[in-house]
């Protein structure tokens, strides 16, 4: 027997490996991933089913192989023993006696694995002891010479010092680094090394060395030589202890830093500034923002404006980098000038974006005024070589009580409320507004959570039920009154924190970050699955499955790869699926249809265009183009669920889509439909099919399978 025989249903399969996956993924450490993970239990189960009326052999193997990618805590062979206990009578069948019989023989492969793999790492740990002491024997023959090249070769300086500080021996490098001879420094003490600034630390360090109380300090010191030049050195002392384990002598290291340290002086004071405006960088806004939020007085109050020009990226694509700079330095010398009065702090953040803190502000309405001159001054006309550029910004505003906020906090909220301006219209400051921060904050959140929800299945898909409102057979759809004729996929995520959110919480940022595209060949293929489902159990009774793309993805130049996969694998036939395209992504930027508009025709792909009418410039273009139906959404329908009548021009509008589509032989489907008042005045102006609540609620694949049924 084989999962794969059809004696199992796939779902229940896939549960079954699911839930062997939660038993035992976290029994001991794998090196794959949760799919690959799942890949490999489906297999193993296969295996076993196999054993269940054929030889033991393949289950023996599949406690090996569970061995083989380190299951081999007693826990992972407990639990899956218990997981197959449970799970092959029920999907098989099996008998008590066979079934002791498989489990022994994954439980026997287990345990005979485990212990080969035992013995093995038995004899690599003795021969490893036995290298060991071979390699201990002859570095101890050779330490002593070794120890005294590497005294006289090392690049750091070494000296042997005795415990009140007098230098015995030294190598080399020592009188290097020193630029002293050797007779200069042996007898004399190591402070005599160490300018007095730095002389109290190292007796202090060097008298807990001596007493024992450490058995090394590390610090860095400085030594004037008698040229006046400066040497750093990073000094490492050593205390070695008699057989008695009182203290001996020490041991010195001096490594040569001066090179180091004057390169850090720069960098110091390179450090808090930004190279090309010269305004305080992200490091001295940090610190400024420290000390503007210590709450020296009640009632201190902060205020942060976060700047972003517009369109700058266009000024360094058309002039250049070169001139795109010059526009920096000119716009940050007028923000420094405007605020050298208020005593704020203008910042770079990077790019072309400038923050401007405010410390001790006495209001927003305040704050307000200086940004809208700033403002004035920015927009004001720059000249740099030949051009004369006006530059824009738009700013976000945060002024706020002090003992209500922290840096971070200020920072985010002021960076949220510029994507605000610029959502709002650019060019203009917006002031922190609490609520729409939270609703922003919670689509980041969205934006940020929506890849990993793909990995954690989070993500599932539903159906709307779609009906037909006359009996009709028009593109092919064979339409019955109140027969449903198709289903209409819609994903929803099951959030952590949000609860069950639908597809118009997150659709549109998917769209914006690009994951449109993955997300979409996600739901193409439980789509696929779910409608080969429907087809091999309901026959021609199975709803038709429609999904629509994004313009995005219908742009994806592996759609028509995927599709044809998808098919392939899941044995759906084409003219089982429908793919709804809006109506601005079926032309290229020439407005030519585009390819696989024909390519999908040719599969037996049924093609619906989705937002149908909103652009009638199009409705011209769609004549002659192998289309199965259009779809109509919008406020406009909801006009026909008023029962004093649908508003003239609503109507009309509805009128003459269907109108339209009646011309081009296409079925017209109407989304969002609540009643039978709304659903009969529809059909009456030419809308063939429907959903929303009126066609039936959403449900899942097998719901809707069910539903069909009868």
């Amino acid at each position: 027997m084989s999962a794969t025989d059809g004696f199992v249903d796939r779902d229940e399969l896939r549960a079954v490996v699911r839930q062997w996956t939660r038993e035992i993924i976290h029994t001991s450490y794998v090196a794959m991933g949760r799919p690959e993970l799942e890949a490999f239990l489906a297999k193993c189960l296969d295996d076993v089913f196999a054993a269940c009326d054929g030889p033991l052999e393949s289950a023996r193997m599949v406690g090996e192989r569970l061995v083989d990618v380190h299951f081999t805590s007693p826990v992972a062979l407990h639990r899956t023993v218990t997981h197959l206990g449970g799970v092959l009578p029920r999907c098989t069948g099996v008998d008590q006696q066979r079934l002791v019989e498989v489990l022994g023989a994954v439980s026997a492969g287990f345990a005979g694995a485990l212990r080969e793999q035992t013995l093995a790492e038995q004899e690599l740990i003795k021969k490893s002891v036995l290298d060991a002491r071979a390699a201990a024997e002859t570095a101890l023959r050779s330490s002593e010479a070794r120890s005294r090249a590497v005294f006289a070769s090392s690049a750091l300086g070494i000296a042997v010092v005795t415990l009140d500080g007098v230098i015995e021996e030294i190598n080399p490098s020592m009188t290097r680094i020193f630029r002293r001879r050797s007779e200069e420094m042996v007898g004399r003490t190591i402070f005599e090394l160490t300018d007095a600034t730095w002389l109290a630390e190292l007796t202090g360090a060097n008298a807990d060395l001596v007493r024992g109380r450490v058995d090394r300090y590390q610090l860095e010191t400085r030594f004037t030589e008698q040229h006046g030049s400066h040497v750093w050195t990073q000094l490492s002392a050593s205390l070695v202890r008699d057989p008695t384990g009182g203290p001996d002598y020490q041991v010195l290291l001096y490594e040569d830093i001066t090179d180091r340290h004057m390169l850090q002086e720069q960098f110091r004071r390179q450090a808090v500034h930004d190279p090309l405006t010269g305004l305080a960088n992200r490091t001295q806004l940090q610190t400024s923002l420290d000390h503007a939020l210590e709450r020296s007085h009640p009632g201190r109050r902060v205020g942060l404006c976060f700047f972003d020009l517009d369109g700058f990226k266009a000024v360094n694509d058309s002039l250049g980098h070169a001139v795109g700079d010059q526009l920096l330095r000119a716009i940050a010398q007028r923000i420094q000038a405007q605020t050298a009065e208020m005593g704020a702090l203008p910042a770079r953040m990077g790019g072309d974006e400038f923050v401007v803190l405010v410390p001790d502000t006495s209001g927003a309405a305040q704050l307000v005024e200086r940004v809208e001159a700033m403002l004035a001054e920015i927009t004001r006309p720059c000249r740099i070589g030949c051009h004369e550029l006006a530059a824009s910004a738009s700013v976000g505003v945060v002024e706020r009580p002090v003992a209500e906020t922290d840096g971070e906090s200020l920072l985010r909220d002021a960076d949220t409320t510029l994507y605000r301006a610029k959502e709002d219209g650019r060019a203009q400051w917006v002031l922190f507004d609490p609520e729409r921060n939270a609703e922003a904050r919670d689509r980041f959140k969205l934006s940020a959570g929506l890849p990993a929800a793909l990995d954690q299945y989070e993500l599932f898909v539903e159906y709307e039920p779609i009906v037909s409102l006359t009996d009709d057979d028009l593109a092919g759809w064979n339409l019955a009154r109140d027969k449903i004729v198709g289903a209409a996929a819609t994903i929803r995520w099951d959030h952590p924190e949000f609860g069950e959110l639908g597809q118009e919480s997150f659709l549109g940022l998917a769209e914006e970050t690009g994951l449109i595209t993955r997300l979409g060949r996600w739901a193409l293929e439980q789509v696929c699955e779910h409608a080969a489902r429907w087809t091999e159990r309901l026959g021609d009774d199975a709803p038709i499955a429609v999904l629509n793309l994004s313009r995005r993805h219908c742009r994806d130049p592996e759609l028509v790869n995927d599709v044809r996969r998808m098919l392939r694998e899941s044995g759906l036939p084409p003219d089982r699926l429908a793919l709804g395209m809006p109506e601005s992504a079926l032309f290229d930027h020439e407005g030519d249809p585009v390819d696989i508009v024909e390519i999908f025709a040719q599969m037996g792909i049924r093609l619906i265009v989705d937002q149908f009418g909103d652009d009638y410039t199009r409705l011209g273009r769609l004549r002659g183009l192998p289309l199965h139906g259009v779809r109509v959404d919008g406020p406009h329908l909801e006009a026909f669920a008023d029962p004093a009548g649908a508003d003239a021009l609503d109507a009309h509008l509805v009128r003459a889509a269907a109108q339209a589509a009646d011309l081009m032989g296409l079925p017209v489907m109407a989304g969002g439909i609540q009643g039978v008042m709304q659903a009969d005045r529809l059909r009456e102006v030419g809308v063939r099919t429907v959903l929303g609540p009126y066609a039936g609620e959403r449900s899942s694949a097998l719901e809707l399978e069910v539903a069909v049924a009868g």
